[in-house]
């Protein structure tokens, strides 16, 4: 029996449920999961961010990068990519047997996210019903959905953001415009569209939000019928009893991004998995280390602790004596001349004293302590960049013209791929970034889950179809 009010839709030309599972960027969605929720009746959603491809013997290929320079890396990232996302859409695409969806999910800053996603639809037509795209502002987006004859379902966090979109672009591809993702900037896991606007700590209710943007739609002459879908903070269909039916909103769907990941066929370690059923409320942190340089919310484990800690440990300097920096610094900068304040002198000598005895300098003309093995790993994955963003804040390389942002790597931010690859891959939990969305306490206090209970993706859409 499913929920009061709640109707399939249409979409790809075939009734679905408005449920759409998340795309949640390396190897953390794949053909698995995905074909299994759209084989439930949903939308299921191909990660295609550096996804798995597999050798004969159905082994993951590991991405290992061989090329000397990072724009060769910066290639075979490429290539990684498109032969990784193709076989997760046909092995998806089997798994839905006819039934649901399937969409591809892409991250407009991914490195090479335009050749990416041309090479994905080009080896997959007939397998990918739309293309989702957010992290940025994808203007090509409906110019290549068109060429591919796919629909495009952009992910934004504000009207704003999605009429500016529609009046640079999308107006002229309104037919394949298969929904609009609003993404919480405040609930969601992984990269948020928190702008300068927003305060990250005072949260906003959603439904102002989303009214103001089918209000936006409206105006712009687009039916109701294009679903609005929430992501963010979505778990118990009915605390959204409101929502459903409601003339104000139009035709609403649900993104499912957190709970997925505790099923039998998500394909994240055992540990991952395990960690989720501990957490507690305010054990998710929204915060800005990503080198994307936005705001992204995970887990608050040791890495992220780490991160923070090293951020502390951070005093302004100039290269010259001038207002407060009225002494030398004599700890962490072998000869250098950096003045600084006297207070923050002393807090450098603390530090030093603890074993955080090199300093890195910042794009912000502050320096960072860290210790001699922290300071190695930073120069180590600094060096390794394959570029895997298309401006990385981390390691100053970006995806075209001369291939560098022209900052200063910055030493407070952290190789994303590399620690996303790993925890996706096995890797301890406690040293590596862990996405999650903010209510992914509730999988401790859900009694869906109790007893060590995890469901199958076809035993979670039917209760999440119940209103729980």
């Amino acid at each position: 029996m499913n929920f009061k009010g709640l109707k399939p839709i249409v979409y790809g030309g075939r009734e679905v449920w408005p449920l759409v599972e998340g795309g949640k960027g390396v190897a953390a969605t794949n053909h698995m999961s995905s074909g299994a929720w759209a084989a439930a009746g949903g939308i299921g959603t191909v990660s295609a961010v550096n996804a798995d491809s597999y050798d004969p013997d159905g082994k993951i290929i590991p991405q290992i990068y061989r090329a000397l320079t990072r724009k060769e890396r910066h290639q075979e990232l490429i290539e990684y990519a498109i032969d990784g996302a193709v076989e997760q859409v046909r092995r998806a695409f089997e798994i839905s047997n006819g039934l649901g969806a399937i969409n591809i999910n892409v991250l407009w800053e991914m490195g090479g996210a335009q050749p990416v996603l041309e090479g994905v639809l080009e080896k997959t037509k007939g397998m990918v019903a739309g293309v989702t795209c957010g992290a940025g502002m994808p203007y090509k987006l409906s110019e290549i959905a068109a060429r591919f004859n796919v629909n495009y379902l952009p992910i934004v966090s504000s009207a704003r953001a999605f009429r500016a979109l529609w009046k640079r672009a999308y107006h002229k591809v309104s037919h394949l415009l298969g929904a609009v993702v609003y993404e919480d900037p405040w609930l969601a896991g992984g990269h948020n569209g928190l702008s300068n606007a927003e305060d990250p700590l005072k949260p906003e209710n959603p439904y102002p939000r989303v009214k103001a943007l089918r209000d936006t739609m409206r105006a712009e002459g687009i039916s109701d019928e294009v679903p609005i879908v929430m992501a963010g903070g979505v778990w118990f269909l009915r605390d959204w009893n409101d929502w459903i039916d409601n003339p104000e909103l139009g035709t609403i769907a649900f993104q499912y991004g957190t709970r997925p990941l505790l099923t039998h066929e998500s394909p994240i370690p055992q540990e991952w998995k395990d960690h989720l059923r501990t957490l507690e409320p305010g054990d998710v942190l929204l915060h800005r280390f990503s080198p994307t340089g936005f705001y992204s919310s995970a887990v608050r484990n040791p890495f992220l602790r780490n991160l923070e800690a090293r951020s502390e440990r951070q005093i302004p300097y100039s290269k010259v004596e001038a207002g407060e920096h009225t002494v030398r610094l004599d700890v962490g900068v072998k000869g250098k001349n950096f003045w600084v304040a006297p207070r923050d002198l002393d807090r450098a000598r603390t530090w030093t004293g603890q074993g955080f005895t090199d300093g890195l300098r910042t794009p912000d003309d502050t320096i960072i302590f860290v210790s001699p093995p922290e300071r190695d790993g930073i120069r180590k994955d600094q060096a390794d960049c394959m570029g895997c963003l298309s401006h990385c804040g981390f390691s100053s390389w970006k995806d075209h013209d001369d291939y560098t942002t022209g900052r200063l790597a910055d030493p407070r931010s952290f190789c994303i791929q590399k620690t996303l690859q790993d925890i996706a891959h096995g890797g301890p939990v406690d040293e590596n970034l862990m996405f999650a969305g903010h209510a992914a306490y509730k999988f401790k206090q859900d009694p869906f889950y109790s007893n060590g209970f995890t469901p199958t993706v076809k035993e979670l859409v039917d209760r999440i179809l119940t209103g729980d």
